[in-house]
Parts: structure tokens; sequence; C-alpha cells
């Protein structure tokens, strides 16, 4: 098992941070991994990553560090995941596909392009290895999956395979031959992605914008086949309403934003959270934690650049990114190499019986209905009979019964919750009444007590009537 790789990048400051509050910044750096952030109270806040990129530094060297080693596992059959995650204008997408993603000199290139070049470049066909690259790319918007190489797909489902792990049923795949197709493919794509205008950036993303590209390695001299799947996630970054002065169709877009930004730490702090047993980790309580299921903890190498501003406006949004980049250096993740070593076929044999009984088998059921949906039921017989092979239908069962399980678990969860809440409150309120009967008792002892002082006095003056009336008589008398 490894850590995710966390890095945190701080971008120069803007034009619009020089002037409206000058050239003051709030982070420091010591060396390569360790920086000082000074927060909205002054206070230093010491923070150690695996590496910290300051404003000089380069595209290439945030590449080359952070990307490149995932880029060659890829190649090989071990997936990978880079994100990048921060405050809106923090620099994410630039990080990704710098200036433009077609025509951009060597320095400014993005991760997006090197990570093209770098997948061509290791996959050179020889003797012992044919390989394949396909390349798909969707965005989450407004909590819809849409697939940007077809915008007629604008509600893409989520499924899961034991085999192939979390996969977009029906999204495009496009095969690329060569980094100019790909790129040409990019761009096109990129062009279709939500954006809009906010008062912190004028080309705000309004979506999460997820790039995927499969590379698969058919070893020649025997059936094994290697696939790597190589994701690059640019997150939509966290919004401030009174910072971006989001408002309408805008502001509903950064409610969905929040929110499903809210799920992703929800998910982290679960994996994180160091109990001795085993939590619920709420995967699908979003379709971006859903996607990133195998990143954070599951079959993927993972790498995080927390993007952030280095102006004292936004230390508050700075020091909540590299928090929750410190969380997640905490998840352990489990790479591993995508062989298949023939299983798939050996699984398919093991449940498809022999073809002659089966062929009679359908014949015969054939022959009792063959006017009613004939079509339909032939293509039901073919996959009960293991002809038609569906390699989905046991993963999908198993994983609808375990979300089935998941939140029957999570429902009894909060009833037990709720159930103890009721309690407390009942608890509470049976000390509130014992306490009101035991001062109602104190009062009629009270008054009781006070019924005899008075019954006493009574008496007293009662005698003293008389001995005074009796005196007045002697007196009168004498």
């Amino acid at each position: 098992m490894s850590n995710i790789t966390v890095c945190a990048r701080f971008r120069p400051l803007s034009s619009k941070e020089r002037r409206d509050h000058g050239d003051g910044v709030c982070i420091r750096c010591m060396d390569t991994e360790t920086f000082i952030l000074k927060d909205e109270k002054e206070e230093d806040i010491i923070f150690s990553f695996d590496r910290v990129f300051c404003e000089k530094s380069g595209q290439a060297e945030v590449y080359e560090f952070l990307v490149l080693p995932i880029v060659r596992d890829a190649v090989n059959g071990i997936n990978g995941t880079i994100i990048t995650y921060g405050q809106t204008g923090a620099g994410k997408t630039y990080s990704i596909e710098g200036p433009g993603i077609l025509e951009c000199g060597e320095q400014k290139k993005g991760i997006l392009p090197r990570v093209v070049d770098g997948i061509f470049e290791h996959n050179k066909p020889d003797k012992m290895a044919k390989y394949s690259i396909k390349l798909s790319m969707v965005e989450i918007y407004m909590e819809k999956i849409r697939d940007l190489f077809d915008l007629s797909k604008d509600n893409i489902q989520i499924k899961e395979s034991k085999i192939e792990g979390i996969l977009l049923s029906g999204a495009t795949e496009m095969s690329i031959i060569d980094p100019a197709e790909a790129l040409q493919s990019l761009s096109t794509g990129i062009a279709n992605r939500a954006v809009g205008e906010t008062q912190m950036n004028t080309a705000s993303s309004r979506s999460h914008c997820i790039y995927i590209f499969t590379v698969q390695q058919e070893l020649t001299g025997d059936k094994r086949m290697k696939t790597g799947k190589l994701v690059l996630v640019d997150l939509a970054g966290s919004e401030k309403v009174e910072k971006t002065g989001a408002e309408g169709r805008a502001l509903e877009e950064a409610k969905m934003i929040n929110k499903s930004l809210s799920a992703l730490g929800n998910v982290i702090n679960a994996l994180t959270c160091g109990s001795g047993r085993a939590n619920h980790i709420p995967y699908r309580d979003s379709k971006l934690t859903r996607i990133l299921q195998d990143a954070l903890g599951g079959n993927s190498r993972t790498a995080l650049l927390c993007c952030c501003s280095p102006s004292v406006s936004n230390a508050s949004e700075s020091l909540s990114t590299l928090r929750f980049g410190a969380r997640a250096k905490h998840i352990k993740a489990s790479p591993r190499v995508n062989c298949n070593e023939d299983k798939y076929s050996k699984k398919h044999e093991a449940l498809c019986p022999d073809k002659d009984e089966s062929c009679k088998r359908i014949l015969n059921k054939l022959k009792e209905s063959l006017e009613v949906e004939d079509v339909k039921l032939l293509e039901e017989l073919f996959i009960l009979e293991g002809i038609l092979f569906d390699p989905y239908s046991v993963e999908e069962l198993e994983s609808s019964y375990e979300d089935v399980t998941l939140r029957t678990i999570s429902s009894l969860q909060a009833a037990v919750e709720e159930l103890v809440f009721t309690v407390e409150e009942l608890k509470m309120e049976n000390y509130a009444l014992k306490a009101r009967i035991v001062a109602a008792e104190r009062l009629d002892v009270l008054h009781k007590e006070s019924c005899k002082s008075s019954n006493v006095l009574h008496k007293i003056l009662s005698a003293f009537s008389f001995f005074n009336g009796w005196g007045q008589s002697v007196l009168s008398g004498g």
C-alpha cells in the first residue's frame, strides 16, 4: 500500500489582487517540501507536503515530479489519477491545460498535453507488445455526467465491474493514434465545457472535468493483456458567493459545485478518521466521489495538486485547501497491475454449457411460443444459456446488493442515533420532572409548616387577647 502524493502550488499574484490588496502574501516557503502560511489571525501554520511549487516553479517541474511517474505506470497496466483542487481562480485549469491546448510554447504547456506526449513516448510498439490508446472526456455539470465528445449524451450512468472498476456506461471512447489527433480531440471537448464569468475569474469552470486515457498493452506470444487507466480531474473551484458575486444560474451552479466538493471532503474524512472499526465510506453521495472511488483508497496511484492564491485576501481559502491536502495525504491506496491473464475467457467458458445442448433447449422453448416477442425472448435465452455473456451482470448485481446493504446500515445508524437522542431528551425531561416534584414537595412541607405556625400564632394571639381583656376588667373593677 502507498499514500497519495500531495503537492501544493502557489500561482503569482493576479493584477486584481495587486490592485486591491497590494503585494502582501500569506506564504513563506522554507524548502522544497515545507512552507508557512499566515492566516487571517496573523498566526503561522506550518505545512509539509511531498513538494511545494512556488510562483517561480514551471509547468515542466510540476509534470516531472507529480505526473510522469504515474504516466509510466499507466503504460505498464497500473491505474493512475491526477486531481487538481482549490478555490476558484487558483490556477487549476492553467496547471492542467496551460494557456491553450493546441497553440502553446513548451515552457507554458500544461499537464494534459504533456501527458499525451508522455503516453505516446512510452508506448512504442515492439515485437513483444502491441498498444492501443483510447480517450474519453466528460464533465459533471449540475450533478449530471455529460459526454464532451457527444453532447447528446447528457446523463451518463456510472457502473462498477470487478474486472475494470468504475465505468462510465456509454461514454464515447475515441481511439487515438498520435499526439496531434489526441490534442485536436481534447480541444473539441474543452470547447464544449461549461464555463462562466465571475468576479474572481473571467473563465470560471462551472463543472468538474474528467479526462480518461485507457492504455491497453497486448503481449504477443501469450494471451495476456495489461490495461492501465489514466484519469485527470480538473475540479471546479470552491466558491464564496460574497467574493464571486454569483447570482441566478451561476449561484445554482456554485451550490452544486460546493455540495459535491463537500461530499469529496466527507469521503476523505471517512477514509482518514483513524478509527479501529470499518467505516462506511460515502462514495455514492455524489457523482464525483463515485467516479473517484478507485482513486481514493482503491486500485490507483493518485496524486493531488492543491492550487492556491498567495494573496492575504485569500488566506482563509488557501488554508482550507491546504488542510484538505493534509488530510488526503493519509489515504492509503492499493494499486496493482491490471493483467487479465485470460481470466475473462475462463470465466466465459465456465458459464457457457455445451453449444449443441444449448441450441436444442433454445429451439424447444421457441417452439412453445413463436409468436410472443421472439427477438426479445431469443436475446434473453442466449444470455441465460451463456451464448451471449453479459460481463457486468454479476458485478452490477453485487454492486446493487452492496449499495442496498450500505444504505440499510446508514439508515439503521441514523435510526440508532435518533433513538439515542430521544432517550437523552427523555432523560432530561425526567430529570426536570423529578426536580419539579421535589420542589413541589418542599413547597407542600413549607405550606404545612406555615399553617402550623399560623395556628400557634393564632392561639397565642387569642390567649393574649383573653388575658388582655381579663386584665382590663380586673383593673376597672378595682
